[in-house]
């Protein structure tokens, strides 16, 4: 069994609210993200009172990075000790990166509707597809050997949840996970913090 691991999507960004597909663009977090990530440090720190003893690690992109140490600072911690590991990083869309699905829908109409028939295994040209990203996420879970809060990425966040929680491959990548609340994985289950 897993230690216990905090996972935390980076916050909100402009392209988050306006729908587009960020991929591994380094986009920074809006103030709307900034205020997630205190709000987040807060409520972790307040139900998981030995965070202090975790090991913590973002991805390299801007917006997780700056979500961690926001967090950090909000738990009272020093805001750059963490580390990162490229394998949290955002799976890559590829040529559609920018692109929100109602403009792809207008130009690629029938590349879009490939991707909603079988999300997981969907190639986005020049991008990655969730099954290998689940690669590099199934990596990164086999060097877990303490707790851990992880700072990461909504198509991350679902690879995840798919492996730990054994969902279905297209149903993990169709659900949801907020930028609001922190995942408590423990003991073979999770909550929401």
């Amino acid at each position: 069994m897993l230690p216990t691991i905090v996972f935390l999507r980076h916050g909100e960004t402009n392209w988050n609210v306006e729908g587009r597909l960020q991929g591994q663009r380094d986009i920074s977090l809006n103030d709307n993200g900034r205020a997630q990530g205190k709000r987040n440090g807060e409520a972790i720190r307040a139900a998981v009172p030995d965070i202090a003893d975790f090991d913590f690690v973002a991805s390299p992109l801007e917006r997780s990075r700056e979500t961690m140490e926001i967090a950090r600072l909000a738990m009272g911690l020093d805001p750059s000790a963490f580390h990162l590991d490229d394998r949290l990083r955002e799976i890559t869309f590829g040529d559609w990166e920018g692109f929100t699905l109602a403009e792809l829908r207008a130009t690629h109409p029938d590349l879009v509707a490939a991707r909603e028939r079988d999300k997981w295994s969907f190639l986005p040209p020049g991008g990655e597809s969730y099954e290998q990203l689940s690669e590099r996420v199934q990596g990164w879970l086999a060097t877990i050997s303490r707790p851990t809060m992880a700072v990461s990425h909504g198509g991350v966040a679902p690879v995840l949840r798919r492996y730990l929680l054994d969902l279905d491959p297209q149903a993990a990548v169709t659900m949801s996970f907020p930028q609001d609340q922190a995942m408590l994985i423990k003991d073979g289950s999770t909550e929401w913090i």
